[in-house]
């Protein structure tokens, strides 16, 4: 698909349901490290239905929900709706439609991979404050177990395009050429889930790379799921480790 934009939206309820949260820890990190505190306003940059946008909002942060997504946007909304404090807002990381200098911190999970980076650097200078921060992060699912290294096969077999849109393109060595002339501080956090068959199934259709129900390479690709799970589970149950990757500077 062309248009990154639209690349989820026939999977938000699996996304909703099946993806990783970000660790609770990030918080205490940020805290030490820019004096992080619930007076920072945060832009949520490629925000989905919202995942990161509450770790914030729990912290009684004001969070201002970026994202061209439709049907995403409108789930986070729905999902966030207590939170007086998250303003949604239709826009992208290159136009976010936030005003200038307005957000002490801009943060993107799971996202910065889709952005066109030059517009985007440009963009983020615009609406942060002087002394803003901004923080990448990503949940990076590692194949330290042979059941994880059979589901990271099962995705290059079958996948649409997995090699090409995988955030792993995107290197440390991209990522400080982001933040240059200043310097960026990485951090890393563990992260799990654990799943029976049915969220493992949820787990890979909420991945835009996956064959959903109308692409000829699915029901194959089930039939592997379903060897790989019978394979490694263990009292019904497969576990993802993920290592939460966090790269934070000024811009």
């Amino acid at each position: 698909m062309n248009d990154n934009t639209k690349r989820f939206s026939n999977r938000v309820d699996n996304y909703v349901k099946y993806r990783p949260s970000y660790p609770q820890e990030i918080i205490p990190f940020l805290e030490k490290k820019i004096g992080f505190n619930k007076d920072f306003i945060v832009a949520d940059i490629g925000s989905g239905t919202g995942i990161l946008s509450q770790l914030f909002l729990e912290n009684n942060n004001t969070v201002f929900g970026v994202e061209p997504n439709e049907p995403m946007r409108n789930k986070a909304k729905e999902l966030l709706q207590n939170y007086s404090s998250f303003k949604s807002i239709n826009g992208t990381a290159e136009q976010t439609n936030v005003e200038n200098e307005s957000v002490d911190l801009i943060t993107a999970a799971q996202a910065f991979h889709w952005f066109e980076i030059d517009k985007t650097k440009t963009e983020f200078k615009r609406i942060l404050k002087p002394n803003g921060y901004c923080c990448l992060i990503w949940n990076e699912r590692l194949e330290n177990s042979d059941f994880l290294k059979a589901y990271e096969q099962l995705l290059k077999e079958y996948s649409t395009d997995y090699t090409q849109v995988d955030h792993k393109n995107i290197d440390d060595k991209k990522i400080e050429a982001f933040f240059s002339p200043n310097k960026v501080v990485k951090q890393s956090f563990n992260n799990k889930q654990d799943f029976d068959f049915e969220g493992l199934k949820g787990r890979l259709l909420s991945s835009s790379y996956s064959p959903d129900e109308n692409h000829p390479k699915h029901k194959a690709m089930m039939e592997v799921l379903n060897n790989v799970f019978d394979s490694f589970n263990q009292n019904n149950t497969v576990q993802f480790n993920y290592e939460t990757k966090l790269y934070l500077g000024k811009l």
